[in-house]
């Protein structure tokens, strides 16, 4: 039985039997603490907390899932894998455990005629948590299971929770026999490669507390409600009713495989080496594919370095097969083909998916020789060095410059036989983090408990917005939070939270930033409104602080916003919806949003392209995007099915969780966007947008940052004034004015060359005399000085080796020469071969006088470069040199 197969069936039987079907997720976790989805459960997480009312009973899914932490492990085993589907039905309050089992043992009992999957009943074994004496009873008086295929487990195997306080409950997990080849018998307890788990079924109906672990916790007591939460994986099942050995052989993995021998002549089976090889791009490639299609790009954080690190050790794998050329492109294909069945969107996205990972791929293979020569070189210098350990800068060196994930560098220095300084690294890494963070703006999130906002919309309800059609309108104060805690009342100068019954206010979200404004109560209190957050659905949240008068819960209020900033913001966002449409006309589909920011007067746009867009586009889109403006075309908003505004051709937000009914922004007939945000009612209200640039933010993705109305006319006009004083100061017409500026750059930079070959001259000039006035150590000739400052590294080198060329050959010759250039300290160093036979290696010498400044080198033997930080310590550098230089004697 195929997956697509099993997969349609697990939802047509639970369907069938009331269940709500529900879409899987993306990957990319709707959930501020996880990266990616790694369990089923997780869409519904905030039901089985209570955090939102579910709109069901009972539920199903097949949720796609990443898990990453054994990333190492994919490939060595046949079990590891980074990307499965997990198949789950869920009860909200309705059926428990004997409704759990028997849907359990239905569906895979039933004939395949029958709409099951066939299994045999004597092959099912059942384990059970130890005290769970219902759960036995029932597989075994009702189900009919005979007690010795019944095993008890403790805590550690047959106990859930979140690891937090919170829901949890026993769980009973049904285990397959796959027969003596796999190992001895005696059940789950004792074999689970022999007797694989297929089916957890999950019980909550117990509180738990704080605690350690998977055991240590205290039970509070019962659950008010109790739940059912049960997750099959796919990929298990596809092994069992395929009658392979593993999950790698399986339809979706197989095919892969299949290509990666037909692209590298490996055969499947033949090597242990190779047979890892061949898992590890099976799997990653696919994973890669699913993560792509829900709209991570590679990136060197996050999500998107989680992609980038199994995307590169894919290629690396290949190569190391003996792929010598570009393969993504094939492998893709098969990739999509197959799970393509499961998830159509994979079809319809196919243009852009290749396009992101072609990208990534052609940047990998670009730096990967270049990066790998460099690590061997590493290598070769610590294995010199008799060290065992390659040092956390080569390390980081390899990441920030080459795009080495680190674990592709633990893994090439492990088969040299080198562990990697990972604390060297990872404090490299955090130093580079806390730099690009000082001007990043702070994420904002809540300080307080979510639950005090939970609580007010369970008894208040949801907070109805009516800034779509209103910018002031009367309120009644439900909620009031002071320094993140609730509280019945608020004075003058508090910072207070307000949750209002109704709102004109926006909250930040999809882009646009939030409204400011203030809530004016009867009594004369007044709040001055500086962001709106919604950190519960539902729930808009009113962040300022008291001015004037006391503010109590209940009190009614009249809430205004800030009207010309909130028509600044829509000018914005309107104008980014018409940057997309012809950024996406001009460079095709792949151009699909990555994010933006909707703020007064400008904006900002990000987009997936492989490459820098040509300035010459940009002067189109920006030429297009005024012409719709001057078309004076009407901006429409509906509420729709999701369905619906796909049908009528609406663009969505990749990663973005949309609910049953979505609001459709059309503009005339050039945008139609799925949006929650405010926009102005005719395109002729923005006025004028100005594009002031493209940049690149990460591997794949673009952005445009633009200004629109007032601000872009204010930009212009500043332009204008800068090109009439360049006219006056080079005396020519506007459109003269490149080719002269360019003239006189050009003459600038020739000037500047016969000034640095002067400079070089006098420099080189200087060898004779330095190396006459070479000093005898111990019958080492010694040279030391200081050149000119300002005299560059190159120039240095060549004088370095210059004087160290005029010394008598058979003599020992050290040459040690320092200058300062832009305040920082920088030597050169050479020895002869007569040095290096007196044990005098340059490298050693350069070591020793950069730290000496500060700082610090290497190099060759016979010639190493090195700087530090202080320029005051050249003469101790020096001093330094000779005295290595005499003890060498």
């Amino acid at each position: 039985m195929e997956s697509a197969e099993i997969r349609r069936r697990w939802l047509r039987f639970f369907e069938e039997r009331g269940h709500t079907v529900v879409p899987s997720a993306s990957l990319i976790a709707d959930d501020p603490t996880l990266l990616l989805v790694p369990a089923g459960m997780v869409p519904f997480k905030p039901y089985f907390l209570g955090e939102v009312k579910p709109p069901f009973t009972r539920a199903t899914s097949v949720q796609k899932c990443v898990r990453t932490p054994d990333i190492e492990e994919v490939g060595k085993t046949t079990r590891h894998g980074t990307f499965f589907q997990m198949c789950g039905n869920f009860s909200f309050g309705d059926y428990f455990k004997e409704g759990a089992i028997k849907l359990a043992w239905e569906l895979l009992t039933a004939p395949v005629a029958d709409g099951g999957f066939g299994l045999e009943p004597e092959k099912l074994w059942i384990t059970v948590y130890l005290e769970d004496d219902e759960a036995e009873r029932i597989w075994r008086d009702v189900v009919g299971v005979p007690a010795e295929r019944i095993q008890r487990l403790g805590k550690k195997d047959n106990y859930w929770s979140m690891g937090v306080p919170g829901p949890c409950g026993p769980c009973s997990e049904i285990n397959y026999d796959r027969g003596p080849e796999f190992g001895a018998e005696g059940g789950p307890a004792v074999n689970d490669e022999r007797y694989v788990e297929i089916w957890n079924l999950v019980f909550m109906q117990y509180e738990r507390g704080a605690g350690d672990g998977k055991e240590d916790f205290p039970i509070l007591g019962e659950l008010p409600s109790k739940n059912i939460d049960t997750g099959l994986g796919l990929e298990r099942l596809a092994m069992i009713l395929q009658g392979v050995r593993n999950m790698y052989e399986t339809d979706t993995l197989r095919v892969v495989m299949d290509k990666a021998t037909e692209l590298t002549g490996v055969r499947y089976g033949a090597a242990r080496d190779t047979d890892v090889s061949l898992r590890v791009v099976a799997d990653h490639m696919r994973t890669s594919t699913m993560l792509i299609g829900d709209g991570v790009t590679p990136g060197n954080e996050g999500r998107g370095y989680v992609l980038r690190r199994i995307m590169r050790r894919a290629i690396r794998n290949m190569r190391l097969m003996g792929a010598t050329g570009p393969v993504v492109a094939e492998l893709l294909d098969v990739v999509i083909k197959t799970m393509g069945q499961q998830y159509p969107e994979l079809e319809t996205d196919r243009k852009r998916i290749e396009t992101v990972a072609l990208a990534e791929e052609a940047a990998f293979l670009k730096t990967l020789k270049a990066g790998t020569n460099i690590l061997d070189t590493a290598v070769t210098e610590t294995k010199a060095a008799g060290g065992k350990v390659l040092a956390g800068d080569k390390a980081f060196l390899l990441h920030d410059t080459w795009g080495f994930p680190i674990d592709l560098t633990l893994e090439m220095a492990a088969e040299q036989g080198l562990s990697v300084d990972e604390d060297g690294f990872r404090r490299l890494m955090k130093e580079q983090r806390e730099r690009a963070k000082a001007d990043a703006k702070a994420k904002k999130t809540g300080h307080a408990d979510l639950s005090a906002y939970r609580e007010v919309a369970d008894t208040a309800g949801e907070t109805e917005f009516t800034g779509y059609t209103r910018n002031e309108n009367e309120s009644t104060i439900v909620g009031l939070l002071v320094d993140g805690l609730p509280s019945p009342a608020a004075t003058e100068g508090d910072d207070v939270e307000v949750i209002l019954d109704r709102t004109p206010f926006y909250a930040e979200g999809g882009g646009q930033l939030a409204d400011t404004g203030r809530i004016k109560l009867d009594t004369g209190a007044v709040i001055e409104i500086r962001d709106v957050q919604k950190p519960v659905p539902g729930v808009h949240v009113h962040k300022g602080v008291v001015q004037v008068g006391e503010v109590t819960v209940g009190a009614s209020a009249y809430a205004a916003i800030d009207i010309k900033r909130r028509r600044a913001i829509a000018r914005a966002h309107s104008a980014t919806h018409l940057t997309h449409q012809a950024l996406r006309d001009a460079l095709g589909p792949t151009a699909a949003q990555a994010g933006s920011e909707n703020s007064p007067g400008r904006f900002r746009f990000d987009f997936g392209s492989p490459a820098a867009v040509p300035g010459t586009v940009l002067t189109d889109v920006e030429q297009r995007i005024n012409e719709v403006l001057s078309r004076e075309l009407e901006v429409q908003a509906e509420v729709m099915s999701l369905d619906e505004a796909k049908k009528a051709g609406a663009i969505a937000e990749f990663g973005e969780k949309y609910g049953e009914r979505v609001r459709v922004v059309t503009i005339g007939d050039f945008s139609k966007e799925l949006c929650g945000g405010t926009h102005v009612g005719n395109t002729a209200q923005l006025g004028l947008v100005k594009l002031l640039g493209e940049s690149s933010i990460g591997s794949g993705v673009r952005r445009v940052e633009a200004l629109v109305g007032v601000d872009a006319y204010n930009f212009l006009a500043k332009e204008h004034t800068v090109v009439a004083q360049l006219q006056e100061l080079v005396k020519g017409r506007p459109e003269e004015l490149p080719e002269k500026i360019s003239g006189m750059l050009a003459k600038l930079k020739d000037a500047e060359k016969e000034i640095e070959r002067f400079r070089a001259e006098k420099v080189l000039q200087a060898a004779a005399g330095l190396a006459q006035g070479a000093k005898d150590v111990h019958g080492t000739a010694l040279v030391t000085g200081r050149v000119p400052d300002g005299t560059g590294a190159d120039d240095l080198r060549k004088l370095v080796l210059d004087v160290r060329s005029r010394i008598n050959g058979g003599r020992p010759a050290v040459v040690a020469l320092f200058t300062v250039a832009g305040g920082r300290p920088l030597t050169v160093i050479a020895t002869n071969e007569a040095a290096r036979e007196r044990g005098l290696k340059a490298g050693d010498l350069v070591r020793t006088a950069a730290k000496t400044l500060g700082g610090g080198g290497g190099g060759k033997p016979d010639v190493a470069q090195g700087g530090g930080q202080n320029a005051e310590a050249v003469d101790e550098a020096m001093a330094a040199v000779e005295r290595l230089v005499a003890e060498a004697a």
